[in-house]
């Protein structure tokens, strides 16, 4: 979707972070933008920050699907069809993934995971039945890629974000419709306070307040988020499968792939087996081809 001007873009977590700098450079680039956000006062600081741009906020956690479908209904009825989705509403659980509770996994994966879920089958088939294409953004991390010792549950809702979006990018092809997912690594953002909004009903886990305070401190030097959002622009716009914003991935990255590589071993393959994989193989080609070019 290289044109972008008079679009209407559907922002989760838009109240702060990434999907505050998406509606700042959204908007800047001629789109009306609806910002949705679990926290009032996100919102509220939000709109007064966006005076005189084409913004409608609405308050919505993306784990309520009956929510999401209303945000939906009135996006359409404030600015008409929407034609790009950011499902980009996170949180972050910084805690021991073999000292988790079911609540903690409830409550990441239901936000996270569910979240991004909710938002495509929401959206995609309001954006099928107009017909003028369009493009969803999710937003996954780094974490997508690199695994660590800490925020098991967090990977494990990034992992399955970008295999999803993978997925999606090819069946939404055919229909003009372009997929990316967001990487990014370390950016300027409030994740840090998630627990603020934690439900009671989901309680759980907990981090320490002297941890909590550093997380502060290592955010505030974090990527400003209008920076990463004009790469998701730009990646909107070439519709690239994956948006990374940040460089300093490139090395552990290259050194994951090759742990990969050497991992895997040097058997002979049976030829039936690699029959079956080449048809694979070329059905994932094509289909990759179809995306790059439809979308």
């Amino acid at each position: 979707m290289k044109d972008v001007r008079g679009k209407v873009a559907f922002i989760t977590g838009g109240g702060s972070g990434v999907g505050l700098g998406m509606a700042k450079v959204f908007t800047a680039a001629g789109m009306r933008v609806v910002i949705a956000d679990v926290r009032q006062d996100h919102l509220d600081a939000a709109a007064r920050e966006l005076t005189g741009r084409e913004i409608h906020a609405i308050k919505l956690d993306v784990s309520d699907r009956a929510a999401l479908e209303q945000a939906a209904v009135e996006s359409e009825r404030v600015f008409g069809k929407v034609h790009i989705v950011c499902n980009n509403a996170g949180i972050n659980l910084f805690n021991d993934i073999a000292e988790a509770k079911y609540s903690d996994w409830d409550w990441v994966l239901g936000v996270n995971l569910g979240g991004v879920i909710n938002g495509v089958q929401t959206f995609v088939p309001r954006i099928k039945a107009h017909g003028e294409g369009g493009h969803i953004v999710n937003t996954a991390s780094m974490a997508a890629f690199l695994a660590g010792p800490g925020a098991g549950i967090y990977t494990c809702s990034k992992f399955a974000v970008r295999g999803l979006t993978e997925a999606l990018r090819y069946s939404l092809a055919p229909h003009g419709i372009g997929v990316s997912v967001l990487c990014p690594g370390l950016v300027k953002s409030a994740i840090h306070e998630s627990e603020r909004i934690r439900p009671q009903n989901l309680q759980g886990s907990t981090t320490s307040p002297e941890f909590l305070a550093r997380l502060a401190e290592l955010h505030e030097v974090g990527m400003p988020p209008e920076e990463v959002a004009t790469k998701v622009l730009r990646g909107i716009q070439r519709n690239d499968l994956y948006i990374f914003s940040h460089s300093e991935f490139k090395d552990e990255l290259r050194e994951s792939f090759e742990g990969i590589l050497a991992a895997l071993p040097d058997d002979p393959v049976d030829p039936r087996r690699l029959q079956f994989e080449q048809t694979r193989r070329q059905r994932n080609r094509e289909a990759a081809q179809l995306a790059d070019r439809n979308g």
